[in-house]
């Protein structure tokens, strides 16, 4: 093969091929489609997805995903469930099972048993006359025109048209229950993801002394040896009774420099910022993350109900946690 090859060329034939296959997934969105949504959001059990060699990495991922969000659902190989894992299925349990041909031999030994057992099957095939779509008491089409292999043996485009009517089902279904994303972290506790949803300012935020904090009467200078033993880039300002009346950071610093303020004889409240952005400790970080975007700052106090400040963080600590 010469190195001049057009790959882009064949990328674009591939992508256009798929896309063809999605836009053709519409026409099967009818009553079936209701249906099979219908008889998965009333399931007591579980959604058993089954699937042989593509169509199988097809069924594992979409049962991930079902799982993942909000209805609960693990995978099945065809193979193993005939030699002892149909014992993994409950009498509650509702049965999703793929192949673009609807004849994988694996699925129809299954059959028998699972009608004795009285289980509903829901099948995704791309053939609507096969055995598979006969049996199954919902059937989704899920038929293209033609694979993006050019010889029409390696499932692309049927594997594609299969992930996606998937997809389709797991998204109607999280609507349907009115799954948070909430909801979505605590099965994501895990990782970056969970990080984002799950953690909140109380988790992460500077407490006790380490909380940088001054007097109104306390002179500049005084208070930027306060920012610096914290680090934070800014210290609160309370009054007497520990009350938040203002912030000063390293921008006001430098407005005070710009005006040539005397540092050494002037005190903090003649140039605090009076007004500031302050948060409370049940915030989630992911919001936080969002609030100080949309006010270009850098960092945050986070106050009590009787506004004493209680807590401080800036993005670096965001970015310890993970969470930007």
């Amino acid at each position: 093969m010469s190195a001049e090859f057009d790959y882009r060329k064949t990328a674009q034939r591939v992508l256009d091929i798929e896309k063809a296959a999605i836009d053709g997934l519409y026409q099967y969105l009818d009553q079936d489609f209701d249906e099979a949504c219908r008889l998965m959001f009333l399931c007591r059990g579980k959604i058993i997805v089954t699937g042989m060699g593509k169509s199988g990495h097809i069924a594992n991922k979409i049962a991930a995903t079902l799982a993942s969000t909000g209805t609960p659902a693990f995978f099945v190989h065809p193979g193993e469930a005939s030699h002892g894992d149909l014992g993994m299925i409950g009498q509650a349990d509702v049965v999703l099972a793929l192949s673009n041909s609807g004849e994988s031999e694996e699925i129809l030994a299954l059959l028998p048993v699972l009608k004795r057992r009285g289980l509903k099957l829901i099948c995704l095939t791309g053939n609507p006359g096969s055995t598979m779509a006969r049996e199954a008491d919902v059937h989704l089409c899920t038929r293209v025109e033609q694979e993006a292999c050019p010889l029409g043996l390696a499932p692309t485009a049927s594997t594609t048209a299969t992930l996606v009517m998937g997809d389709a089902l797991a998204v109607a279904l999280l609507e349907a229950r009115g799954f948070t994303a909430d909801d979505f972290a605590l099965s994501h506790p895990g990782g970056a993801l969970g990080k984002r949803l799950l953690l909140r300012i109380g988790d992460l935020m500077h407490k006790g002394d380490r909380v940088p904090r001054v007097g109104p009467h306390t002179l500049i200078i005084e208070a930027l040896l306060e920012i610096g033993r914290t680090g934070l880039g800014f210290t609160a300002v309370v009054d007497e009774r520990e009350r938040l009346i203002g912030i000063y950071t390293d921008g006001d610093l430098r407005r005070t420099l710009d005006h040539k303020i005397d540092v050494h004889h002037t005190t903090i409240e003649q140039v605090m910022t009076r007004h500031c952005t302050t948060v409370k400790p049940q915030l989630l970080a992911a919001e936080a993350v969002k609030l100080m975007e949309e006010k270009k700052i850098s960092g945050l106090l986070v106050v009590d109900e009787e506004n004493r400040p209680v807590g401080a963080f800036n993005m670096h600590d965001l970015l310890r946690a993970g969470v930007i």
